[in-house]
């Protein structure tokens, strides 16, 4: 049952990802019939005044001794590599143990792989932290292609506004959609978003350098709309195929032809975001000829189809200037 909900105010941490915790599970919504969970904001260190990396301190009665008795403690953004007690992770171990749930946003994940939290588990965080966080805790499962990911009684979201989604989840998981739809309501955001959607990472484009495929690949982005085989691509390069194969690979780290594939797909991305072009004309802009073929490819790379990328990062009046969001 969820009617404790601890969360922590970390030394150096992140003031959204706190106040996330803090807008779903720490206001009193009584009058209009939903839950009221019993809610404090805690101190690991047990300093009643605890700095943000914004400037401002939050202010706290509470020490680790309140994680006893919460059914849920949520863990904000914080520094990667700020060092922090080791009496907070024994807590969470302890908490984790008791069966009450460990709630993470973004970089929030690495004290929960400094607790040990995430060992045999998937779990996701930012996806700028991603590399990082494998790196460290060899043993987790780390995906990043997702918004979050429950691994009760672990849950971790990814960054920032997904940490909406990740404890609204839980609150529909734990109390049923139509509190989760009504807690939504009142925060004006979106009732549901499935964890498995993609983060919308922005892959970097590769920046053509002095190797040997340097001219090719310039060649290549200036003209992702033209019909590009292997072979073509052979012969502008100067190379058998068998060696442009094996030389392409060894020098950008992947296939040409998945390589061609991610570029048309990253041009289409730009073409959505920043134009009013129909989807058919774009599909031919980027390569892929028909909107069957765009949106095979998209969906394989993104989780989502080119058409709700567009409503996503363009509002549902794309064109006329109006209802726009995620500017």
């Amino acid at each position: 049952m969820l009617r404790n909900v601890a969360v922590l105010a970390l030394d150096g941490g992140h003031a959204f990802e706190l106040g996330v915790f803090c807008e779903i599970f720490g206001i009193d919504r009584g009058d209009d019939g939903l839950p009221v969970y019993d809610f404090a904001v805690v101190s690991p260190t047990g300093e009643t005044s605890v700095p943000t990396r914004h400037g401002f301190h939050v202010q706290t009665p509470h020490g680790l001794e309140r994680l006893e008795a919460a059914d849920l403690i949520g863990v904000p953004a914080a520094d990667p590599d700020k060092r922090y007690p080791e009496e907070l992770f024994a807590a969470l171990r302890a908490a984790a143990e008791r069966g009450a749930r460990v709630l993470s946003i973004c970089s929030g994940a690495f004290l929960l792989g400094e607790a040990g939290l995430l060992d045999g588990r998937r779990c996701t965080t930012h996806w700028r932290y991603g590399t990082e966080l494998a790196r460290r805790y060899p043993r987790a499962q780390v995906e990043l292609d997702v918004l979050y990911v429950d691994e009760d009684p672990v849950i971790t979201g990814a960054g920032t506004a997904a940490g909406i989604d990740t404890c609204l989840h839980l609150v529909r998981k734990e109390q049923g959609s139509t509190v989760a739809n009504d807690i939504a309501r009142r925060m004006v955001a979106p009732p549901y978003r499935d964890g498995g959607q993609t983060q919308y990472i922005k892959r970097p484009e590769r920046e053509p350098g002095a190797g040997p495929l340097a001219s090719l690949l310039t060649w290549l982005q200036a003209n992702l709309h033209e019909e590009l085989s292997v072979e073509g691509m052979a012969r502008q390069a100067h190379m058998s195929p068998r060696t442009f194969a094996r030389r392409f690979q060894r020098e950008v780290g992947t296939t040409p032809l998945q390589w061609l594939t991610d570029q048309r797909v990253q041009l289409a991305q730009r073409h959505l975001e920043n134009t009013d072009e129909p989807v058919a004309v774009i599909a031919e802009r980027s390569g892929f000829g028909s909107v069957a073929t765009l949106r095979h490819h998209f969906t394989r790379r993104l989780g989502t189809t080119p058409h709700t990328y567009r409503r996503t990062f363009r509002g549902r009046h794309a064109g006329s200037g109006q209802g726009r969001m995620f500017r």
